[in-house]
């Protein structure tokens, strides 16, 4: 008696794509963004470039955000304290007045409260930003600036204020508690050698 399989033939996710450490931005990268977005009026775009450069939180987090968490009644925060869903540690951020007012003019124009979040879906299916649009709209941001998409993604938005600090200081623990990681004390040589040359 003769049986006949029917093997399911599965794509693995990365076939054909290339993966690894993802670029920071540059400097002039940043600079050329936010005036073109700001010459174009693209008001909710703006306010997720400066918060997700300055906060350098995970994609997950950045978007899960809510007025409330940059707010204090209708007063911008200076610096605001996020709890990291990977982590479960809290990180903590400041927040500079080009960002607050950025910030400031999309919860106007898009008339958000307080227990609003700060990036609600345009889909209706989905509360807030997903990750999914939030790296389709960096997507675009790489293309505007005429950079190539495989070597960026939505953890190039962490990594670059960390490793403009980094360049600047040489201070891997100063970076690695702005990133909310854990403490130098217990992570093995290897991986702190790892750590600072992903921030070169």
């Amino acid at each position: 008696m003769e049986t006949t399989c029917n093997a399911v033939h599965y794509e693995p996710w990365n076939k054909g794509k290339i993966v690894g450490q993802k670029a920071p931005f540059k400097l002039k990268d940043i600079w050329a963004l936010r005036v073109r977005l700001q010459m174009e009026g693209r008001v909710r775009e703006l306010a997720l470039f400066n918060l997700g450069i300055e906060s350098k939180l995970r994609g997950c987090d950045l978007i899960a955000l809510k007025v409330r968490d940059v707010c204090h009644g209708e007063q911008l925060a200076t610096r605001a304290i996020v709890m990291q869903h990977k982590t479960k540690r809290p990180v903590q951020f400041e927040i500079t007045a080009a960002t607050r007012e950025a910030l400031q003019a999309w919860i106007k124009q898009a008339s958000l409260k307080s227990d609003d979040f700060l990036f609600p879906s345009r889909l209706h299916e989905s509360p807030h930003l997903g990750t999914r649009q939030y790296a389709r709209i960096l997507g675009h941001w790489v293309d505007e600036l005429g950079l190539d998409r495989a070597d960026y993604g939505t953890h190039s938005m962490r990594r670059t204020k960390a490793t403009l600090i980094y360049r600047r200081t040489k201070n891997l623990r100063a970076v690695q508690l702005l990133l909310g990681h854990s403490k130098l004390d217990y992570l093995p040589h290897r991986t702190m050698s790892r750590c600072a040359a992903c921030l070169q």
